[in-house]
């Protein structure tokens, strides 16, 4: 079999339509990533993962953004509400380290059991002053230390469990006052504040498996985001030490500009090995799709080596794990 194409794409409904599967089987996309819109029930969501990968022919990786808060697409009644990253490791106080990995170990649970397979979360972004609020409340933390710590036990937690996570927004979001899903955010700060605070976290993280990039411009390295950057690239595999497997953040995001094609071409061709296109038309996807191109040489050995990094689920004991952590975190989440 041929290698998959660079990209992953979404379906815009809670089945696969017969479009969608013929266009999937020949496109051959590395994976799918799962919206709100793809999300009825338990058996529904595992009929349309059955569905994506039946149509690729293989066990294609199926990622979702559940990190709770704001950013979760699975909810009430079938799956748990969770308050945000940062309140929830707030209200736990010096046991947020604990109370993190029982909640990504849940959230793994409750993924895994449906076929998804990969959440998009931690994110090891530091949370500032100026912080945009699409960002502050997703944040463990507003110091590399805490963030690091904890963004370490939720990737755990979700391994544990046999998800994988995918660190984000490399090199760090946290300084942007814009939200990149309207605007195009531009960090000032130079090299010695990037290297002591926003890199830091990725840097204790550079392990994992994989790591999503921010649509961010860092004046002190390039004019250009860091997504469609080869200098940022450059800097996140040397002087952050990240050696997994980078795709972008969502392509059709308004941060960036040009037409689908240009802007999966310029994340490839800076060096992100996957592209993530999102919540397009059916022949944008084909475009999508055809400008990715097939994974190849260094970009195929890292997505080969990321989903190598799967562990089998550890056993556990779910209702005593939602007892421990509600004795840590009170009414700080919702069963």
């Amino acid at each position: 079999m041929s290698a998959p194409a660079a990209c992953i794409l979404d379906a815009d409904g809670p089945r696969l339509t017969s479009r969608e599967a013929r266009f999937f089987s020949r496109a051959q996309p590395w994976g799918f990533i799962l919206f709100a819109r793809n999300v009825e029930a338990p058996a529904q969501l595992r009929a349309l993962c059955d569905e994506m990968r039946g149509a690729v022919g293989r066990h294609a990786p199926i990622l979702v953004d559940q990190e709770g808060g704001r950013v979760q697409r699975l909810g009430p009644p079938h799956w748990r509400e969770w308050p945000s990253p940062r309140a929830h490791a707030a209200t736990a106080g010096d046991r947020a380290s604990a109370a993190i990995w029982m909640r990504y170990r849940l959230i793994a649970a409750e993924l895994s059991e449906l076929g998804i397979d990969v959440n998009c979360a931690p994110t090891a972004d530091i949370a500032g002053l100026q912080t945009h609020t699409f960002l502050a409340d997703r944040c463990f933390g507003a110091d590399a230390g805490t963030v690091a710590r904890v963004a370490r036990a939720a990737a755990e937690g979700m391994m544990d469990g046999g998800v994988l996570p995918v660190v984000k927004h490399i090199p760090g979001h946290g300084r942007a006052r814009a939200d990149s899903h309207h605007a195009l955010p531009v960090v000032g700060a130079d090299m010695p504040a990037l290297r002591e605070t926003d890199f830091a976290p990725f840097r204790a993280l550079r392990d994992l498996p994989m790591a999503m990039t921010a649509h961010v411009v860092y004046t002190a390295l390039d004019p250009r985001p860091a997504t469609t950057s080869p200098v940022v690239m450059e800097a996140i595999r040397r002087d952050i030490g990240f050696s997994g497997l980078v795709m972008s953040d969502d392509l059709s995001m308004q941060a960036l500009k040009g037409c689908p094609e240009q802007r999966v071409r310029a994340a490839l061709d800076a060096g992100c090995d996957v592209a993530l296109y999102c919540n397009a038309t059916l022949a944008e996807r084909e475009a999508v799709a055809e400008a990715a191109g097939p994974l190849a040489g260094a970009a195929l050995s890292r997505a080969e080596a990321a989903l190598a990094m799967r562990r089998a689920p550890k056993p556990v004991d779910i209702a005593a794990l939602e007892a421990k952590l509600e004795a840590l975190t009170g009414d700080a989440w919702h069963g």
